[in-house]
């Protein structure tokens, strides 16, 4: 059966008034904000077409892409064709900027599913029809990422989907200073981005340890800057100090860049450059001492941390930062541009004549007040360029510069501020947002920075803060989680920090807050973990590890077990058995006696989750 284009919109204003319940369940992540799950199945085979509304390249190009993606684990390809050739729709894909619905604004889109025989994908925008295919392919079965022989026909459940994002930013920051990573990684990296619904990508391009981006006019900052003589071997803390001995190094050319861009703006991403100052800037000043209070000589920075050489407020200097950011914005054309301001330790400051003079010129009462002139003077330069700039909180102190945009990272405090003078504030705590902590127990992960960030406490994030009115709070645009990369050495250890962490973040940003599920969100990650194995990523399953502590208690030594996995059971043993069903069930912290070792089991229904966990006493 065919039907027209104007009996199909009829149609689905009178089949979506039928449909209520969101049951069952549903493996799409982020969470849309309402769905409708029928009996029936709609089955994909060879006589299905991908038609797109025309004339539109940008539709066509995706309907490419979702042919390409049927088709790999299918023994047909469906046809790509515009609605002027199909003339009617059967058995197929529709997709169409027809929405014409300002509820669901330029991100929102709409998929329902018309007697059972095919899908419609609606939006206002290309950009929302590409939201609604990433959704689409979230409904394919569990087999489709598995290793099976290729299908004469897939059956997706006749779903309904109205949806739209509650904050406009939606952000994962990637640090290519510490460590470098190749085009074919950040291309892999914006994949993940687009396949969550994010929105930007916060690239951190300069670093005290490493300068990552080609500038014309000042060649050394790659041929000196994006190279250390060796690193750091283990965690920062371990002393004595030890180094590899070996140069590491890599930049991006412009060429490159510009491709990144591309790539990324064809996923509908925004790439947001870092171009840190007036700290972090070990890497610049080796290639040019000119640009700093002692004049050098430095090197890049074979270790992490905070180091006190930092720009001089020479006015040489806010001429090369100038040059830099005028290469920069030719290369990035989003609105945004990030200038870092984070951890500027003012010692050199302090002692420099030239920036002495600088606070005496300009009535500066200190060196805070310094740092917000340096700032604010770059974030004019950016204005004037038609740009707005982005920094971390700490460019509050000394005052806010007029018309910045704050990435609150060190907890809520500063972006609850800068929220209440009226600026526009990007949340990403430490506390919930930093994916290069440890997910699991440490003795079990691989090495980090510190902390735990568990996926659950990164899912129970929030990022408007109850401290602000609603004014005040139609200013937290959004938030992001940022991937540091001292202890990440190669592309799979990024994979692995980020996996599965990243899925509940992108719940917390696009998903209405009244509907995010813990134990609903955690149900769904079998078939996301089926997907990263089809893609061949490494990724953490730490969310179904037990988290063990042995601690003291009043003189004794008390073993507490922790899971996030809701509705779940702890079995374990002190007898070296491995736990199984009748083994001793966990409800509070216990005494081992004499017991040298335990072994910990989690059960879900009766069934085993994860694996056996073993710790010494």
């Amino acid at each position: 059966m065919r039907s027209t284009l104007f009996g199909l919109l009829i149609v689905m204003v009178l089949t979506s008034a039928c449909e209520r319940k969101e049951i069952p369940d549903i493996n799409v992540v982020p969470r849309p904000e309402t769905y409708y799950v029928g009996g029936n199945v709609v089955t994909l085979d060879a006589d299905t077409r991908i038609v797109y509304e025309d004339p539109n390249p940008a539709l066509r190009f995706m309907a490419e892409d979702l042919s390409v993606f049927i088709a790999a684990k299918s023994t047909f390809v469906p046809k790509v064709l515009p609605y002027s050739e199909a003339q009617s729709l059967g058995n197929d894909i529709f997709m169409a900027t027809n929405l014409a619905d300002s509820a669901y604004g330029n991100e929102g889109y709409r998929i329902r599913r018309m007697d059972s025989q095919m899908f419609v994908i609606q939006a206002n925008s290309p950009k929302g029809v590409f939201y609604g295919i990433q959704s689409l392919k979230q409904l394919f079965p569990l087999p489709y990422f598995q290793n099976v022989d290729k299908q004469d026909k897939w059956e997706l459940p006749a779903t309904t989907i109205n949806d739209k994002p509650r904050f406009t930013y939606r952000g994962m920051h990637l640090d290519v200073g510490r460590h470098f990573f190749p085009v074919s990684f950040v291309k892999q990296y914006i994949d993940l981005l687009a396949m969550y619904k994010f929105n930007y990508l916060h690239w951190h391009l300069t670093e005290d340890q490493g300068w990552r981006i080609e500038i014309k006019a000042f060649p050394k900052l790659t041929e000196v800057g994006s190279w250390r003589k060796e690193t750091i071997v283990g965690h920062q803390s371990v002393r004595p100090k030890v180094f590899d001995g070996n140069p590491y190094g890599g930049f991006y050319t412009q060429d490159e860049v510009r491709e990144i861009v591309d790539y990324a703006a064809s996923k509908y991403i925004t790439i947001i450059p870092e171009i840190e100052m007036p700290g972090h800037s070990l890497a610049a000043l080796a290639a040019y001492p000119e640009l700093g209070c002692t004049k050098g000589p430095y090197e890049v920075a074979t270790q992490w941390g905070v180091f006190d050489d930092i720009y001089c407020t020479r006015e040489s200097t806010f001429n090369f930062l100038e040059q830099v950011l005028t290469e920069v914005m030719d290369l990035f054309p989003g609105q945004y541009i990030h200038i870092g301001g984070d951890e500027a330790p003012k010692a050199r400051w302090k002692q420099c004549k030239d920036c002495q003079k600088r606070m005496r010129d300009e009535g500066l009462a200190d060196e805070s007040a310094l740092q917000s002139y340096f700032i604010t003077r770059i974030g004019k330069f950016l204005t004037a360029h038609n740009r707005k700039m982005i920094g971390w909180d700490e460019i509050l102190e000394g005052g806010l510069a007029p018309d910045a945009t704050v990435m609150s990272w060190r907890g809520t405090d500063g972006g609850i501020a800068a929220a209440q003078m009226n600026h526009d504030v990007i949340m990403t705590p430490g506390s919930h947002c930093y994916f290069d902590h440890y997910q699991g127990d440490p003795e079990t992960q691989p090495l980090a920075i510190g902390g735990l960030t568990r996926v659950s406490k990164v899912y129970a994030f929030e990022p408007v803060p109850e401290e602000l009115n609603a004014a005040q709070a139609k200013h937290i645009i959004g938030a992001q989680a940022n991937v540091w990369t001292e202890y990440l050495v190669k592309p799979e250890d990024v994979t692995y920090m980020i996996l599965p962490r990243m899925a509940a973040m992108a719940e917390v940003l696009w998903s209405p807050k009244e509907k995010r599920d813990w134990e609903k969100f955690y149900n769904r990650l079998p078939w996301h973990f089926a997907r990263y194995d089809a893609l061949g990523l490494q990724y953490s399953k730490a969310v179904n590890e037990i988290g063990v502590k042995i601690k003291d208690g009043n003189g004794q030594r008390m073993v507490e077990l922790t899971t996030e996995v809701h509705g779940a059971e702890i079995r374990y043993s002190l007898d070296n058995t491995r736990p199984g069903n009748e083994s001793a069930l966990y409800s509070n912290p216990f005494n081992p006696g004499d017991a040298t070792v335990v072994k910990v089991q989690l059960f879900r229904d009766g069934k085993q989750v994860g694996t056996v966990q073993e710790r010494n006493l």
